[in-house]
């Protein structure tokens, strides 16, 4: 078999206009607690889109943390490649796979940092380990070799034991949404997509597009 004959035809679920909200945020927490009771792999993993000064676009799995009527909140170092980008490009695009339920999530906006405050109530609440990674790594920078690695983990660990703090060059970005687009497969690739556009004025309009 060649890769160009792998397809699968999705039949499990329909989208119309009358089964979506007005609301594309209160849309989308109903289709994430479907995808929770579905269980869904990880059903917060999103792939993360930035666009470098130059225009050359980059992508990455990253962990959703929280959402509301502000936007989408993840977390990570400032530092990285992606907070490199986001700072030369705050514009970014996400993306929710639930293969389960044959269903995406294509979300774009401009992206903005969280406050020092939401950033440290998160922090505190990581499992020891991660905030001592957080520490240690220099996130997207070279380094010679794993037991590099593991050497600043201890130096981190020797440090500050069970009570590391939040270091500077890490915290939150929110993407505060102008585009959200719901797709649900559909049989003979003759997809379903409710696309909802935010106005000058806020509100949000809602089309459907061709697949």
């Amino acid at each position: 078999m060649s890769i160009a004959d792998i397809r699968t035809d999705y039949t499990r679920a329909s989208l119309s206009e009358a089964d979506t909200d007005p609301d594309p945020i209160a849309q989308f927490a109903r289709w994430f607690e479907q995808a929770l009771n579905a269980q869904v792999r990880e059903p917060n993993a999103m792939g993360v889109s930035t666009v470098s000064a130059d225009g050359r676009p980059s992508s990455r799995i990253l962990l959703i943390k929280d959402f509301d009527q502000r936007g989408f909140t993840w977390f990570t170092n400032y530092e990285s490649r992606k907070g490199e980008q986001l700072a030369a490009n705050p514009h970014a695009a996400l993306l929710f796979h639930w293969l389960e339920l044959e269903r995406q999530v294509r979300i774009e906006g401009r992206v903005e940092r969280v406050s020092a405050q939401e950033s440290d109530a998160y922090f505190g609440s990581r499992p020891v380990g991660s905030r001592l990674s957080a520490i240690a790594s220099e996130q997207s920078r070279p380094v010679a070799d794993r037991g590099e690695l593991e050497r600043k983990y201890a130096q981190a660990e020797a440090q500050y034991g069970d009570r590391p703090p939040r270091p500077a060059h890490w915290g939150g970005y929110r993407l505060v949404p102008d585009y959200i687009e719901f797709w649900q497969g559909r049989a003979s690739r003759l997809h379903d997509r409710i696309a909802y556009r935010r106005e000058a004025d806020g509100n949000w309009t809602r089309k459907r597009l061709q697949p």
